[in-house]
């Protein structure tokens, strides 16, 4: 049954994303490994690590448009979970550590050490083992994602007020992980990782493996989201998007939908927050930045607000476009090319770079029925 409801998600668009997917998750890691590095079809580990960081920025960017594109919430605090999920891995990692570290000690952390800790906090114990740090990268997101969303939903905070709360969660989070006492390094956060499930983190088989996960953790990703946007449950996430208050009128628990769609977006922003940190080899409180939750915004509306496939590309758009100017003589200009795009994009393209690509598709094909030419329509999603 699952199967079937899978296969009726996904049109020709979907399946072909899908396969390009595969096909990057089997090129780049053999391009890598198998090529010889005198080649100039060879690909560095370097850009390995720098690809799986930007299709982890592509899973936060879809989780995003899955609530903001087709339930009209607008998060800009989605960092928060990002973070959280990285942070849970970062705890693992540094578990792993044990006698390797500065100070060799053989449970806790180096700065724990140097900040004369006595002993491990509590809510570091099962750390150690990958199966209980699994479930807390979508545990933890999920728990806070649920209890912030059950208050601000039931008191029905909408529109800009719920944005400006979701920010505000992620700066006081960003303010509380700064502290030192708090336990999670304080401003210099978690690093210096070794092995990750025995292997060594920087192996170039380890990236490639971190890059393949990284690879598979979006297809599901986009999987379960076009899943959820293409049933019936999906029609009234939209309806609420769309007319919020006659859903409510027709029956419709607003609350309990918007909940959900709410708690699930935060846990695949914390699997992106996971498979993060181990390829960038550091976690910190900058990424609770708010800033980074609005950037991961501006991904969304310029690949295309609403499409999915569109939040990936923005993302990885964007970024390669931030590794490219921020490493030479316009790094200091950034910032104004990011906020050039944004306004850009909101005046010449307002469905992004894919929703304006379906757009005049639709027209065209429009017009060629109307004209009387015929055309083999791909089977849309049920």
């Amino acid at each position: 049954m699952i199967g079937n409801l899978v296969l009726r998600s996904l049109d020709r668009g979907a399946l072909a994303f899908l396969a390009t997917l595969a096909a990057i998750g089997i090129l780049v890691p053999l391009l890598n490994l198998v090529v010889p590095a005198s080649s100039p079809f060879h690909l560095s580990s370097y850009f390995v690590a720098l690809f799986g960081k930007y299709l982890c920025f592509g899973l936060l960017a879809l989780s995003i448009d899955l609530i903001w594109g087709y339930c009209g919430i607008l998060s800009l605090g989605h960092g928060a979970f990002f973070a959280l999920g990285g942070y849970a891995m970062g705890m693992y990692l540094m578990r792993q550590i044990g006698t390797r570290g500065v100070y060799a000690h053989p449970v806790l952390p180096d700065f724990m050490v140097f900040l004369n800790w006595p002993e491990l906090p509590v809510y570091w114990y099962g750390f150690q083992h990958f199966a209980y740090a699994a479930v807390m990268v979508l545990f933890v997101p999920g728990l806070l994602a649920f209890v912030f969303g059950w208050f601000a939903f039931r008191s029905r905070v909408t529109g800009v007020y719920l944005s400006i709360i979701t920010q505000a969660l992620t700066f006081a989070l960003m303010l509380g992980f700064f502290r030192n006492n708090l336990g999670f390094g304080g401003n210099n956060g978690l690093t210096d990782f070794k092995d990750i499930l025995g292997f060594n983190v920087q192996a170039p088989t380890t990236r490639a493996a971190l890059f393949v996960s990284s690879v598979l953790a979006l297809m599901l990703g986009f999987i379960i989201c076009r899943v959820v946007v293409s049933s019936k449950f999906g029609k009234v996430l939209v309806a609420i998007r769309d007319a919020e208050t006659r859903a409510r009128f027709l029956g419709y628990r607003v609350e309990a939908y918007k909940l959900f769609v709410f708690t699930l977006s935060a846990c695949m922003a914390g699997v992106a927050g996971a498979l993060y940190v181990p390829q960038v080899g550091i976690i910190n409180p900058s990424e609770f930045s708010p800033g980074n939750s609005i950037e991961a915004v501006i991904w969304v509306a310029v690949g295309g607000r609403g499409t999915l496939t569109g939040a990936v590309l923005g993302a990885v758009l964007v970024n390669y476009g931030k590794t490219y100017f921020t490493s030479g003589l316009l790094a200091s200009y950034w910032l104004f090319v990011l906020g050039g795009l944004f306004v850009a994009v909101t005046l010449l393209l307002p469905r992004g770079i894919v929703g304006t690509i379906q757009h005049h598709w639709r027209e065209w094909r429009g017009r060629r029925v109307a004209a009387g030419v015929p055309y083999a329509a791909p089977r849309p999603a049920e």
